[in-house]
């Protein structure tokens, strides 16, 4: 197979691909290697390049695969990391430049990637601490939307989302506690599933923000995410969240019989926050025409949401002061983010009572929203990408304002602990992704899945790609 027929192959067909002996591991990562050092330099996703290591661990893939089969389903696959997870041998920065000692063991998500068969090529870049929807830092300047580098992609896994995008891997491992996979899928035309609150472990550490945030892949396709939910779904006994497991695999969604289903939609914003400008509104109601088409009851409904800022403010407040309390080198903290960390030191011890306060009103809000239906369609975020520099002349308040109304839609979520995906839905005139939200019940991955599935099925332009990332 050629280096042409290779780009944008998908993780599921990459496995399939290595398993066949059609091609090798040690093919797939100097494949993905060569486009990394290719767009990089101008896309600026990679924190870490760790090409020795990869070339050596698909050697070792490969000859496993001549001698006994593969070791599991990601076998050869390469995949990038976050830069908030473990990974032996690298630091794990926070996206800044405050840690410099390489962790001695891979997080648990990670563990699991390499059990899997997966190649670990490098970690992303993210803003520091992932506080912000722009991955943007003073240390390491912008990260670039591969789709137009004028644009930002997001964040805070937006690292992860360009590498993705631009075909540098098929698939990344992000995180999300206020919208930080599905902003950036959103804004760079990728599928971002944020599972439900304990699905995936965040070991070593307890938890993830509290109780906002879990740890999960973004992909170019739906079959790709569960394929990785599939491997990462399960938590340890060190993590304080715990969600019942499944009892198939995601990935069986993916292709499952369709049933109707009641779904609501709602352009009206949770946070009271921005309505979604007229392209995004566009593309929420071209979702729910699609949707009736494919024989699911569509409502347009204005649902009861709870109030959830303050609890959500709190535990972002809490969750970074517990992040930085780590930093090995406090001094090299950006100016904006020590700011940030002094506005909120006040407010931050409480972030038990907040992390208590929000799970008794995802307690009752579930059964409220998802009563009368089995989803909702929303606005992923208010607008497709802005351009670069949002976070340019910025101290921590401006940048609070600046970030908020990004993730208005998504970070109720966090708060409540639903599965919620961002779901490409086309492009604007002028060539960037749209996208929408499809939210679902606590533990409804599997309906999640199975709808995004038949939208990814039906939607016109699945296959367009960034004009920088074509070969």
């Amino acid at each position: 197979m050629t280096t042409g027929e290779l780009a944008f192959t998908t993780a599921v067909e990459q496995a399939r691909l290595v398993a066949s002996g059609a091609v090798g591991a040690r093919e797939l990562v100097e494949f993905s290697l060569g486009r990394i050092a290719r767009l990089d330099p101008q896309l600026n996703a990679f924190a870490h390049v760790c090409a020795d290591d990869a070339r050596a661990r698909a050697d070792e893939l490969d000859e496993t695969l001549r001698r006994s089969g593969p070791v599991g389903p990601l076998h050869g696959v390469p995949i990038a990391i976050k830069d908030e997870n473990d990974v032996a041998g690298l630091p794990t920065a926070y996206g800044g430049a405050a840690f410099s000692t390489p962790a001695a063991a891979d997080g648990e998500v990670v563990r699991r990637l390499r059990a899997a068969g997966a190649v670990v090529v490098g970690k992303t870049r993210m803003p520091e601490f992932g506080i912000w929807p722009f991955t943007e830092t003073a240390a390491h300047g912008y990260t670039r939307n591969p789709w137009n580098p004028a644009h930002s992609p997001g964040g805070s896994s937006g690292g992860s989302a360009v590498a993705v995008a631009s075909g540098m891997v098929a698939v990344a491992i992000g995180g999300d506690g206020g919208g930080s996979i599905r902003i950036p899928a959103a804004f760079c035309g990728l599928y971002g599933l944020k599972c439900t609150r304990g699905r995936t472990s965040a070991a070593p550490q307890r938890n993830l923000w509290r109780s906002l945030g879990v740890i999960g892949p973004l992909a170019r396709t739906v079959a790709d995410s569960a394929l990785v939910y599939d491997v990462v779904a399960r938590t340890t006994s060190d993590d304080e969240f715990r969600a019942e497991p499944w009892t198939t695999p995601l990935l069986d969604a993916v292709d499952a019989p369709a049933v109707p289903l009641r779904i609501a939609v709602s352009t009206r914003n949770p946070s009271h926050g921005p309505r979604a400008d007229a392209s995004t509104t566009a593309a929420v109601e071209a979702t729910a025409r699609l949707l009736a088409d494919l024989g699911h009851h569509v409502e347009h409904v204005d649902p009861d949401y709870p109030e959830v800022a303050v609890p959500f403010f709190l535990q972002v407040a809490a969750g970074v002061a517990d992040e930085a309390a780590r930093a090995e080198h406090p001094e090299l903290l950006e100016r904006r983010t020590r700011r940030f960390l002094a506005l909120t030191g006040p407010v931050a011890p409480l972030g038990g009572w907040a992390q208590r306060q929000g799970l008794r009103v995802a307690g009752t809000a579930a059964a409220r929203l998802f009563a009368r239906h089995d989803l909702l369609l929303t606005p992923t975020t208010p607008t497709p990408a802005p351009r670069v520099g949002r976070l340019d002349g910025a101290g921590a308040l401006a940048a609070v304002l600046r970030a908020t109304p990004v993730a208005s839609y998504t970070s109720i979520w966090n708060v409540l602990g639903n599965p919620a995906a961002a779901v490409p839905a086309g492009f604007t005139d002028d060539g960037l992704p749209l996208s929408v939200q499809l939210v679902g019940a606590p533990g409804a991955e599997h309906t999640v899945v199975s709808v995004s599935a038949q939208l990814e099925r039906a939607h016109a332009g699945a296959d367009r790609r960034p004009p920088l990332a074509v070969e």
